[in-house]
């Protein structure tokens, strides 16, 4: 497992909205430790029986604390993130959608700067079966096991987790790394932590059109024991069309999906076109 384990405790900032109140359940009900949650204004509340603090400086203060997802609007996710940096938390997972990219630029240079790790923006957020969840990954789509999974794609992360689970595979840890131009934490960094983890046998990359980050990966790749299955979205995508995914635009040829597989399989991936082969190439190569 990499990224959350037994000894996470996590707060919800934004846990009183309509989203953060329905998914700290959603992740209470899997064994996630939430300890607190943060709200400007609403301190002193409970949600599903956890308290509620003003600021993180109080949540921190009152409970031991490493971990926060946040549940805020986009405006307000950069001051949010810097309140739970400062605040000492270890690892931050921004759900968020539509954060300002010049936000993100920021938010990302500050947590490196400070040593935190930061997943997101536009994240599904992490779940490893065994732990629980920080994010809205269903549980019903996940079971424990050995196989990584690591994801630009929310929606797809769903999909091709319930057909590892309906193969006969399970997780040691599923990561969306988020969808969005620019992210804190990209392939690479959980490709290393996976390559590290005795619980990980194999990994399952999905990438997506638009960007590098899938033929950055592909170099690190070559240098990888573990086998890599990947799958790229986006195989009919006419070019220069933004596609769903801020990230996802094409570009004279740039970020197409023949180009990301070409790099993929080059450094040694299995490759696949459609995500029902992924599991039969998994028996194949485990």
């Amino acid at each position: 497992m990499i990224l959350i384990d037994e000894n996470t405790r996590a707060i919800v900032q934004g846990i009183t909205g309509r989203q953060g109140s329905f998914h700290t359940k959603e992740m209470l009900d899997v064994g996630t430790k939430i300890v607190a949650g943060v709200t400007p204004g609403k301190g002193g509340k409970e949600i599903h029986g956890i308290p509620v603090y003003d600021t993180v400086k109080e949540a921190v203060e009152e409970h031991d604390v490493n971990a926060s997802v946040l549940f805020v609007p986009a405006p307000a996710v950069k001051d949010a993130v810097y309140e739970a940096i400062d605040g000492g938390i270890e690892l931050i997972v921004i759900i968020t959608e539509h954060v300002p990219v010049h936000d993100t630029v920021d938010i990302v240079n500050y947590g490196r700067k400070k040593g935190v790790k930061i997943i997101g923006p536009n994240t599904p957020g992490i779940a490893s079966p065994k732990f629980g969840k920080l994010g809205i990954i269903p549980a019903r789509v996940l079971k424990e096991g050995y196989i990584g999974m690591v994801s630009r794609s929310g929606t797809l992360t769903y999909e091709i987790a319930n057909q590892l689970v309906v193969s006969g595979y399970g997780q040691s840890t599923c990561v969306g790394i988020g969808g969005d131009p620019v992210v804190g934490t990209d392939f690479i960094d959980i490709l290393q932590l996976f390559e590290k983890d005795r619980d990980t046998d194999a990994v399952v990359m999905v990438g997506e059109i638009g960007g590098s980050s899938e033929e950055r990966a592909s170099e690190y790749i070559k240098k990888m024991e573990k086998p890599v299955v990947a799958y790229i979205a986006g195989i009919s995508a006419p070019e220069g069309k933004r596609m769903g995914h801020a990230g996802a635009i094409i570009e004279r040829g740039l970020g197409t999906v023949e180009s990301k597989m070409r790099a993929l399989r080059d450094a040694g991936a299995y490759v696949v076109r459609r995500i029902s082969e992924i599991p039969t190439v998994l028996k194949e190569v485990l």
